[in-house]
């Protein structure tokens, strides 16, 4: 079952109350906003999947750097010790804290990875002249992974944990832990320059038959 779009392209409605608007032709850095609730509906970035891709790369390379080097070295008693962020998991675990290293691992790696690795392929797919119907799958779930992704979380733990220890042990810091300060800025620097209303408009329509510029319009896939 398909149910059909408006052909004017430029009618939106809001997320946030569900008004009917049209959006007016925005120059690069403008925004729209709903004049009902004062929303942020739409901002124009200049030349967003190019610098998406590049902040994305980055992030890319100081995520695996980030869980492959040594985060933190403790030095007691003339004892060494350092760990990286899969390793202070996996002593989580081991010392019966299942939950918390679950939580851990999930908000600190897994989710992050989902973050960068689906705006890596949303920003891919959409430099195509028709990307396909995966990239709007992606595009939908990636908020998901943003959510719980929580890297300055766990950094802002960090340092807490640091400056309660360090009256009893030499903390020497890792290059992890500096890997991570930079990510933790390179990754809101991606949802600044990203615009999905520029992925949205590009991609192929789930009804091959239409391109969505006739009075029919395109059709969008509903439920049964």
């Amino acid at each position: 079952m398909y149910n059909h779009p408006v052909a004017d392209r430029s009618l939106i409605g809001c997320p946030y109350c569900d008004l009917l608007q049209r959006l007016p032709d925005l120059p690069p850095r403008a925004s729209a906003r709903c004049p009902r609730c004062g929303e942020e509906l739409c901002r124009r970035r200049e030349d967003s999947l190019n610098r998406t891709l590049a902040l994305t790369i980055a992030a890319a390379i100081l995520y695996v750097a980030a869980n492959s080097v040594p985060m933190l070295g403790l030095t007691i008693v003339g004892r060494e010790a350092s760990t990286t962020v899969l390793g202070g998991a996996e002593r989580l675990w081991s010392d019966g804290r299942q939950t918390v290293s679950a939580l851990v691992l999930f908000t600190a790696v897994i989710a992050p990875a989902l973050q960068i690795g689906f705006m890596l392929a949303v920003a891919i797919g959409a430099r195509r002249e028709h990307p396909r119907r995966w990239v709007g799958m992606l595009l939908r779930h990636y908020p998901m992974t943003r959510t719980w992704s929580m890297l300055e979380v766990m950094l802002l733990g960090i340092l807490v944990a640091l400056i309660k220890i360090a009256d009893y042990a030499t903390v020497i810091p890792g290059t992890a832990l500096f890997v991570l300060g930079a990510l933790v800025f390179v990754l809101p620097a991606i949802q600044v320059n990203f615009d999905p209303h520029e992925v949205w408009s590009r991609i192929e329509w789930a009804d091959s038959d239409f391109d969505g510029t006739g009075p029919e319009g395109s059709s969008v896939k509903a439920g049964q």
